[in-house]
Order: structure tokens, then C-alpha cells, then sequence
């Protein structure tokens, strides 16, 4: 949680930003005129500021890796990244990168055409991944897990050769929770998905600054936007996943009882390591009992 000075400061800058009234970045000239929409831009920018400053993401200067899959989550991400930049709120480049995994009917013109209609700085990186999966892997089976380490390694290697310190994902708060859940019921450990994370070689930092943030308002914000969306669905992989059932159970939790997910982010920030059963996090064995005098 920020301390109370660091929230004051950005409800001071929010409220800087949000009445200059000197325009916009371009991805937000067509934005909704409405004071639904106003509200659903600013908090979701206060949550993505908040996440930044709770875990120390800037160093003024370096350059950040955006990894734009053509998804709602990546489109809202770049947006609101660019938002911040635009009023002078991230000091850091930005450059946004879509690695085309050669998965059969991916429009390869959307996301370009995109990019350079607004000016985005950015790389399109073709590798051929589904060819790779799709040899490896059994009929019938998932490909999302080979195919994510793939394109996290690739992305790796483009943060490097572009002198980027740091890859930015758009995972969000289900995605968190989802994560935490598949590691419950099928993994045997507590983990979810962190805010920063750095990479096996320690050369690379991840930064997801929406994981806070609820998937039904990222849906709503690149909805709003109008953003060219390409299904994750291509290589007709996805059917059947065990991440679908778990979002299923906890969209049935939320509907239940709203503001049971809140509840749940809360919780994976406030952990008590006494309360658990890893001799690792907590030594068990200097809990001895006083002798009564």
C-alpha cells in the first residue's frame, strides 16, 4: 500500500492532468465524450500509477518493451501507458512490439497499420513459433504453455537487442487471480502472478502495471477506444483449457458475492508467512514457549 504523502501526490497530479485541458494523445482524439468513460480512464490510470509507485517500476530514463499481442488487454495497456507519458507522468521510452508467432489466419497488417496510424513507436518481430509448437506438442493437446515460453523468450531477447530494461505485459487482476488458483488446485504452491518479476538471467525486469486492475474494465476502456482486436483464438488451441474452468468459478464467486476478487488481491498483499506451513518463509523451530517464572 502507498504511504498517505504518496497517495496525496497522485490524486494532486491526477487532478493536474486531468484539467489542463491541452488535448490528448492521439490513441484518445476519438475517446467518448462521456462522464462514464472519464471516470473508467482515470481509474484505471490511478490504479496503473499506483501499481508503478507501490513497486518502485521507473528508473527515470530507461526504456520500456510493450508486448502488444492485439488483444484488449495489450491495446488498453499501450493506451494507458501513452497516456501517462503524454502528460508527463512516465518518464521513460517507450516501445511497443508484437511478435507475429505465424499461427495460420493472423492478420499481419492490423497491428502496423495500427502502430503507424498513431505514431507508436515500434518493432514487428516474426518468428515462427506455431510451427515449433505444433511439431512438439500431441495431437489434441494445449499449446498455450509452450507457446507462451517461447514468445516471453523472444520478447527477452528483442528488450535486449533494443536496450530495453524492461518488458511490459498486460495481465491484469483475473489474470492474477486465475494464476493463484492454477497453482492451488494443480501446482501444489501459493503463487500467483507478481507486479515486477526479474528474468532467469537477471537482464530483464517484467512489469505488469494493470495487475490490479479488473478485466471487465479493460474490456469496457478498449471497447470505448474502439481498438482492432485480434482473437486469441487462432490456432483453434483453446477450447477445453483448465484456466477457462477456473475463470468460470470465480466470475460464479464474484456474481455471489460482488467484491469477493477485491477481497482476494487484498489477501495476496497481506500475507502472514507464521500462519502458513513453509519452515522456509517462517522458522517453526524458534517458537518455544515461555517458562513460567
Amino acid at each position: 500500500m502507498l504511504e498517505a504523502d504518496a497517495t496525496q501526490t497522485l490524486k494532486d497530479d491526477d487532478a493536474a492532468a486531468f484539467s489542463d485541458g491541452e488535448g490528448a494523445h492521439p490513441l484518445f482524439r476519438s475517446a467518448p465524450d462521456s462522464v462514464g468513460f472519464r471516470k473508467l480512464r482515470k481509474r484505471l490510470l490511478r490504479e496503473m500509477r499506483e501499481t508503478i509507485e507501490s513497486h518502485a517500476m521507473v528508473r527515470p530514463g530507461a526504456r520500456w518493451l510493450i508486448g502488444i499481442s492485439g488483444g484488449k488487454d495489450s491495446y488498453a495497456l499501450l493506451a494507458l501507458l501513452h497516456d501517462l507519458k503524454w502528460r508527463g507522468l512516465l518518464p521513460v521510452d517507450l516501445l511497443a512490439c508484437n511478435l507475429d508467432q505465424g499461427q495460420p489466419g493472423f492478420p499481419k497488417h492490423v497491428l502496423p497499420d495500427f502502430l503507424k496510424r498513431y505514431g507508436i513507436t515500434h518493432r514487428i518481430e516474426y518468428r515462427d513459433t506455431y510451427s515449433v509448437v505444433t511439431e512438439k506438442m500431441p495431437a489434441g493437446a494445449t499449446y498455450c504453455s509452450l507457446c507462451s515460453r517461447l514468445r516471453r523468450g523472444h520478447l527477452y531477447r528483442v528488450a535486449r537487442e533494443e536496450g530495453c530494461e524492461a518488458l511490459v505485459l498486460g495481465h491484469h487482476r483475473d489474470d492474477c487471480l486465475e494464476t493463484f488458483f492454477m497453482n492451488l488446485f494443480h501446482g501444489g504452491r501459493l503463487a500467483a502472478m507478481p507486479a515486477k518479476l526479474l528474468n532467469d538471467e537477471g537482464d530483464v525486469t517484467v512489469l505488469r502495471p494493470l495487475i490490479t486492475s479488473s478485466e471487465a474494465d479493460i474490456a469496457r476502456f478498449s471497447q470505448a477506444l474502439d481498438f482492432p482486436i485480434i482473437p486469441c483464438d487462432l490456432c483453434g488451441s483453446q477450447d477445453g483449457l483448465q484456466r477457462n474452468l477456473t475463470k468460470a468459478m470465480l466470475a460464479e464467486m464474484e456474481q455471489r458475492q460482488p467484491g469477493r476478487k477485491d477481497v482476494m488481491m487484498r489477501a495476496l498483499a497481506n500475507v502472514r508467512p507464521s500462519h502458513l506451513l513453509d519452515p522456509n518463509l517462517f522458522d517453526f523451530s524458534a517458537l518455544t514457549p515461555m517458562k513460567g517464572g
